[in-house]
């Protein structure tokens, strides 16, 4: 019922140290597929989907985050997991990555990998979906846009050549989930976005991640001063009304 795809890179941060960045993207021609499939953290990110076992994410990272490979982190999961067989799970982590598709998933089924990512899906019009995913990716793993954009992108790759088979299902939805070692005064919007139910998921997710890049931008041009001092009255010395502290203060939660 799904396609996503999990991705590591290290990358040079603005403070010139190597950092790690780790991101999901998802789609489904369901509801709500944010609250289910993706889970990423500064240590390493997985998908769960197929017939979905939400604990297999979860606990996944968490196992991850307490040191263990990506790959002996799932196997572990998926060994204690009485309906393994219906489940798809893949992920990716510092050293490697893990892919598995079990053998009662429903047909088109299958994943791939690369060096430092992971694509699956089920229910698919067929294998292409997964490799276009996968060649968008590795098409843009060196441009300069963050993570968050070209993961949309590889989604959307794999929804023009077919995605999803189940045309008669039209709520749909999608996500993207971002994690990086790198600080930031103000963690990017852009980088945990969900659409929970649409007739056009991909479009929608690139509409609000456009938003949300601009509100970023704008939120640290208004307010930076603000957070560089940790200090309110720093930003907006004597022109802050009751409304703009609102938003200010909902900013920095």
């Amino acid at each position: 019922m799904t396609f996503s795809i999990c991705v590591h890179e290290t990358y040079e941060g603005d403070d010139g140290d190597e950092h790690d960045r780790f991101g999901v993207a998802v789609t489904t021609r369901l509801p709500g597929v944010g609250t289910l499939c993706p889970f990423a953290s500064e240590n390493g990110a997985v998908a769960t989907q197929s017939l979905v076992n939400v604990d297999l994410g979860r606990k996944g990272i968490a196992y991850i985050d307490d040191g263990l490979a990506v790959e002996d982190a799932l196997e572990a999961l998926l060994n204690a997991d009485d309906g393994a067989s219906n489940r798809q799970l893949h992920g990716v982590d510092r050293e490697g990555t893990y892919t598995f598709s079990g053998e009662d998933c429903k047909d088109w089924f299958g994943h791939t990998s690369g060096e430092g990512y992971t694509v699956a899906g089920n229910l698919l019009t067929g294998e292409s979906v997964i490799e276009a995913t996968a060649d968008a990716y590795e098409n843009a793993r060196d441009g300069e846009e963050p993570l968050a954009e070209r993961l949309i992108d590889a989604l959307a790759a794999g929804h023009t050549e077919g995605g999803d088979k189940r045309e008669e299902l039209r709520v749909q939805s999608t996500a993207v989930v971002v994690e990086t070692t790198e600080a930031a005064e103000l963690e990017p919007f852009y980088n945990d976005l969900r659409v929970d139910a649409s007739l056009e998921p991909i479009a929608d997710l690139r509409e609000t991640y456009e938003l949300a890049v601009e509100g970023y931008e704008k939120t640290l041009e208004k307010y930076e001063d603000a957070y560089e001092a940790d200090d309110i009255d720093a930003g907006e010395e004597g022109d802050v009304d009751a409304g703009e502290q609102d938003d200010v203060d909902a900013a920095r939660e």
